[in-house]
């Protein structure tokens, strides 16, 4: 063409997420500001590269291309200024529409200048679709897609030439159109789809507390009405019946006698009863066995169902823990090695029990990813097992680092 004009259409079939609203749903914007450092270096090197290709056509005066050039600034901190905050957050308003009325009155003296100006659709028509709603965007790129046909229409000697320029600028332009149209849609369903999980994990995220709460609440009445039935209805029984031998002590001894042998009855009853509840509450794995040997039991059973190999060691010569203490004990265990088995990729894991005549402790060792346990947030299961074991008197120490294994250490006293 004679008047160095590129054809119509010249853009990229690219867009951008969007949304109807003023800002992307609250799981959007994060992965989509992340993302957008990809956007910004594709603005960058497509507007170098038209830039280029302006500075480096002689066709054109030096001033026409030292003015599409000063204005190819100005569009880049309009850009820069106002219009990238709109795009990184998908703000969809006045502003947008605002926007590209200031691109416009850059974009079209560019065009004027210089008709290699035109090659900036590469980078103006992805914008529009990130400033504007479905259809504003599309009438968008259609009248930017217009200037510089206008500007052939003007001065081509014969209108004839205008046709394969048209021709090919249609045809570019409803590509690019349902390509943006398509992608806004795609882009929108997906925000609705997160947003969507995102309830659904709250929801499930309540469901699993109010269960909680509500077993705990269940076992709390249980515990009551079995206490209630049992321990509290044998003490009863045993205030009545030394009340009523100390009534019948002076009189007739022989019926005190006879009450105080049914005291020491139903407080023998009531004892079995109390230690009934009692290993109602005792892990299964402590029934009939010391803490050793469930010890053992549990690293044969994780190397069992994960393949890594876990030694259990036991040294000390203490005495044995009572049975609070060893549950709390067996529950670190227990929540150490589901760690584990869940994060630390390890390839051996250790058990180490020790005995003094005071305190006895527990360490867990694998040699696995670890992690940085300043910048960690413990989960529940190892707050709820610093809460119990500090009730216990104990101590809970984790040592980590990133590439080094992780070693917790329970340490409770005999008290």
């Amino acid at each position: 063409m004679s008047d160095h004009l590129p054809l119509a259409g010249s853009t990229l079939p690219v867009t951008a997420p969007v949304t109807t609203g003023a800002a992307t749903s609250p799981t959007a914007p994060d992965s989509w500001s992340g993302r957008f450092r990809l956007w910004d270096s594709y603005f960058a090197l497509a507007g170098a590269g038209v830039a280029l290709v302006v500075a480096a056509d002689t066709w054109w005066s030096p001033v026409a291309r030292v003015g599409c050039l000063a204005l190819f600034l100005a569009l880049a901190g309009w850009y820069l200024g106002f219009g990238r905050r709109l795009m990184r957050e998908s703000i969809e308003d006045w502003r947008g529409y605002l926007y590209l009325a200031g691109v416009a009155l850059l974009y079209v003296p560019a065009v004027l200048l210089n008709g290699n100006a035109s090659f900036l659709l590469f980078v103006l028509c992805p914008q529009m679709f990130m400033v504007l709603p479905a259809v504003p965007a599309v009438l968008a790129v259609v009248l930017f897609n217009s200037v510089h046909l206008v500007v052939l229409a003007i001065r081509l000697p014969d209108l004839g030439d205008l046709v394969a320029p048209l021709l090919v600028a249609v045809m570019i332009v409803f590509v690019v159109c349902v390509l943006g149209v398509w992608s806004q849609r795609t882009v929108d369903e997906s925000a609705r789809r997160a947003d969507l999980i995102a309830q659904l994990e709250r929801t499930r995220a309540e469901l699993a507390e109010l269960s909680h709460q509500a077993g705990i609440a269940a076992e709390r009445q249980r515990l009551a009405a079995d206490i209630h039935d049992t321990v509290a209805q044998g003490l009863s029984s045993v205030v009545m019946l030394v009340q009523a031998a100390e009534a019948d002590l002076d009189g007739t001894p022989d019926r005190a006698r006879q009450h105080l042998l049914l005291a020491r009855q139903t407080a023998r009853e009531n004892l079995v009863d109390v230690r009934t509840l009692v290993a109602a509450l005792t892990p299964a794995q402590l029934t009939g066995a010391p803490l050793e040997q469930a010890l053992h039991r549990l690293a044969e059973r994780f190397s069992q169902q994960t393949g890594v190999p876990a030694t259990c060691v036991v040294s000390g010569a203490g005495p044995p823990p009572r049975t609070d203490l060893e549950v709390v004990l067996l529950r670190a265990a227990q929540e150490a090695l589901a760690n584990v088995r869940r994060h630390a990729d390890a390839r051996a894991v250790a058990v180490v029990l020790r005995r003094d005549d005071r305190r006895i402790a527990l360490e867990i060792a694998d040699d696995g990813t670890g992690f940085d346990v300043d910048a960690a947030t413990e989960g529940y299961g190892l707050a709820g097992l610093r809460t119990r074991v500090e009730q216990a008197a104990g101590s809970l120490v984790v040592r980590s680092a990133p590439g080094a294994g992780t070693t917790i250490r329970v340490e409770v006293p005999y008290r």
